[in-house]
């Protein structure tokens, strides 16, 4: 179905916004089949779900009339399960209802709930608000709930993941039994399943997109790194994809401000989203990503759902998230409308499985690699320069830029290094503001066969016979010495994986065991650094520590 068929005034709207033909999300909704039914919708997420449902809900809000009707108790109710989302979702269909005469009015946990009341007590045909503030509006009786002719759920499956299921239940209570329900759910567990059972009529079930393809227009990547360092190559990547503007995930409150800080201290502008802001700090930090003043978001899940950058090239999932749909979730910020996005996965090294797992169960094809080094960020650095140069140079340099570029020219100290030391200057001004990339030890892609645990022979430990690297530690059988307590230590001090762990001999006071010899480099820096309460036990090298070797191949 095209847009032909829609009342004039969505037409037009939709033609000043550059709509040219529906998405997949907004033909589907628009078929005949679906006039009048219950929908039950699962679509990706930056579909254009919201101006999807707004279309669809056209009959129930403007039946055959050229504009709707004054503005008094609402026609529609859009529950939303975020601030963010819920505004954004005011602001789409503001702009698609403007020319019928459309009023929206949001209610949301935040905001001035006496101000709320005050817009609602002066009508709106669409009220859009979150589950916790929409019920207190209900039962307060400050939103009349008699006229409504149709309710969207948006995003029902995260609004039951953050335990709104007695606010969604008691709001639908409320409404008329009459009115048409509109579920929209990036996935349909069990819960949804349950809801769209008890309170839709013969729902249509529609799926916008195929459920074994990624979003075509993000290019996923998966990156393993050594646990210590996720924090640098988080660097790396801003410093090597220099996006407009790029997200950070952290799974925390806490490792979001920690990591917001640590990028700040090291010259990037960043804003921060966690569910302890204030709304009018959430919006602050929106508008200057918006505006320029910011380029990085670092945020927790909760606080970005629903978010919509149309400038947001990358996305970094510091910390990976708890299952697929997250993964999902987080990566569709980037992508959107056509655009290109890159979503980019940091695996530590020693959750390899668990991140393939994810990647598997989410049905992406990520493509897997180290993160990129401080000398690929140099090189890229170098490119963009010269283009930085080269575009300055072929501007029209003003009589006054003149004037000063030949007293330079003229000065002794310039005369003799000539125009490669103006050059190399201009080079080093333009570089200044760069923040300094990381320096990250490079992570094999693959882990070579276990070697096996055993006694080493009675040649010394690390001769070269022996493969490996030995270190030893000063903890033996004396100090209670055992495998198995002794190999995780190594793993976690180490940062590094079972696999790479070899053969270990427990003395009477000290404890010998082998390292591969391409994470042998790795080990000794990790584990000279020594954190948390086994801090104390030293671990030192048995022989010289080379660079770090090419892994065999399995």
């Amino acid at each position: 179905m095209s847009f032909q068929d829609l009342p004039a005034p969505l037409q037009a709207a939709l033609t000043g916004r550059g709509y040219a033909e529906p998405t997949p999300v907004q033909s589907a909704v628009l078929q005949p089949e679906t006039a009048g039914r219950d929908l039950l919708v699962s679509a990706q997420t930056g579909s254009g779900k919201t101006v999807a449902y707004g279309l669809a809900l056209a009959p129930e809000l403007m039946g055959d009339a050229p504009r709707l009707p004054p503005a008094a108790a609402p026609l529609a109710l859009i529950v939303a399960p975020t601030r963010e989302l819920a505004l954004q979702v005011k602001a789409e269909l503001a702009w698609l209802y403007a020319p019928a005469g459309g009023r929206i009015v949001s209610c949301v946990g935040g905001m001035d709930p006496v101000a709320e009341r005050r817009m609602l007590s002066h009508g709106a045909h669409i009220v859009v608000g979150t589950p916790g503030r929409l019920r207190d509006h209900l039962e307060r009786g400050n939103l009349d709930p008699s006229a409504l002719r149709a309710v969207v759920l948006d995003e029902a499956d995260e609004m039951l993941d953050l335990g709104f299921q007695e606010e969604l239940e008691a709001i639908l209570e409320e409404v008329p039994e009459g009115r048409r329900t509109l579920m929209f759910s990036a996935t349909v567990p069990r819960g949804i399943a349950a809801l769209a059972k008890g309170y839709q009529r013969d729902a249509l079930r529609i799926e916008a997109t195929s459920a074994d393809v990624s979003h075509g227009d993000i290019e996923h990547r998966a990156l393993l790194v050594a646990p210590h360092e996720l924090e640098r190559a988080v660097v790396n990547l801003l410093r090597l994809e220099d996006p407009r503007i790029a997200m950070v995930f952290c799974a925390t409150r806490a490792a979001v401000a920690r990591l917001q800080g640590n990028l700040s201290e090291r010259g990037f502008s960043t804003v921060a989203l966690s569910g302890e802001l204030s709304q009018a700090e959430r919006n602050r930090a929106l508008q200057n990503l918006r505006d320029g003043r910011a380029r990085v978001c670092v945020a927790t899940d909760v606080a970005a759902r629903g978010i919509d950058l149309p400038d947001l090239g990358l996305v970094i999932h510091a910390e990976m998230p708890r299952d697929p749909e997250t993964l999902l979730h987080r990566s569709g910020r980037t992508g959107r409308a056509g655009r290109k996005g890159i979503s980019v996965l940091l695996v530590p090294h020693t959750r390899r499985r668990v991140g393939e797992r994810l990647v598997a169960a989410a049905k992406i094809k990520a493509t897997w690699g180290p993160a990129p080094s401080a000398e690929a960020v140099r090189a890229r650095d170098a490119e963009r320069l010269v283009e930085q140069a080269l575009a300055l140079a072929a501007e029209e340099p003003a009589d006054d830029d003149v004037a000063v570029a030949r007293r330079l020219l003229a000065d002794p100290a310039i005369a003799g290094r000539g125009v490669e030391g103006l050059a190399a200057a201009l080079v080093r001004v333009l570089r200044a503001p760069l923040p300094a990339p990381e320096e990250i030890a490079e992570i094999a892609d693959r882990a070579p066969p276990r070697a096996p645990r055993e006694a080493p022979s009675a040649a010394a430990p690390g001769g070269a016979d022996e493969g490996g690297v030995w270190f030893r530690m000063d903890v033996g059988r004396d100090g209670r010495a055992d495998p198995k307590w002794l190999l995780p230590f190594l793993c976690r001090r180490g940062h590094v994986t079972r696999q790479e762990i070899g053969r270990i001999r427990v003395l009477a006071r000290e404890t010998q065991f082998e390292v591969a010899p391409y994470a042998a480099q790795r080990f000794a820096a990790a584990a000279r650094r020594g954190e948390g309460e086994d801090a104390h036990i030293r671990i030192i090298p048995m022989q010289p520590v080379k660079g770090p070797a090419r892994r065999p191949r399995r």
